[in-house]
């Protein structure tokens, strides 16, 4: 992985359609597994307030629903965009269920950002802020709130690194004379 970023991934979304995360690249990507039934399922009223707040600004968030801690994300696809949409009105890119720990099952989003960080979750709703480069990356545990001030002051410093296209303006003729 030393020489890939997040944007050279491929993976699924939510309703199983391709994704490549190349569709980001040059963005602040905010990487959180997910579960409907764990005891931090509140924080995607945070994680949705954050992607309104950022969005426009190059932030990316991305959730990724895990079964690997406590069997709390046990259901279907449907299942899941039933909930998170119901119950939370979430709008941001949800990709497949996969698994974060390691070995053969590993996603490749989790074996990347674990080999970058050193860092795994734990539990459910850890998240990986990556920097629009693809190679800069923080973790923060399933404490750290979606809409709180530490992650909100390193999502403002990442998105500030987002380098925003410029229109390119028609050419004036200039007169002769």
């Amino acid at each position: 992985w030393s020489d890939k970023t997040l944007f050279d991934i491929e993976t699924k979304t939510l309703e199983g359609k391709p994704l490549k995360m190349s569709e980001w690249k040059g963005k602040a990507v905010l990487v959180v597994n997910v579960a409907s039934k764990s005891g931090f399922t509140g924080q995607y009223e945070g994680l949705e307030k954050l992607s309104d707040q950022w969005k426009d600004k190059g932030l990316v968030v991305v959730g990724v629903p895990c079964n690997d801690f406590g069997g709390q994300e046990p259901g279907s696809a449907s299942t899941i965009r039933q909930f998170c949409t119901s119950r939370f009105q979430v709008e941001f890119p949800m990709l497949e269920k996969q698994s974060t720990k390691p070995g053969k099952n590993q996603s490749q989003i989790f074996e990347y950002l674990g080999t970058r960080t050193g860092k795994l979750p734990g539990w459910n709703f850890c998240k990986y802020l990556v920097y629009p480069d693809g190679k800069t990356i923080e973790f923060y545990d399933s404490r750290t709130a979606p809409d709180g001030k530490k992650l909100e002051a390193k999502v403002k410093d990442a998105v500030s690194k987002v380098k925003v296209e410029k229109t390119a303006k028609p050419a004036t003729e200039e007169s002769s004379g």
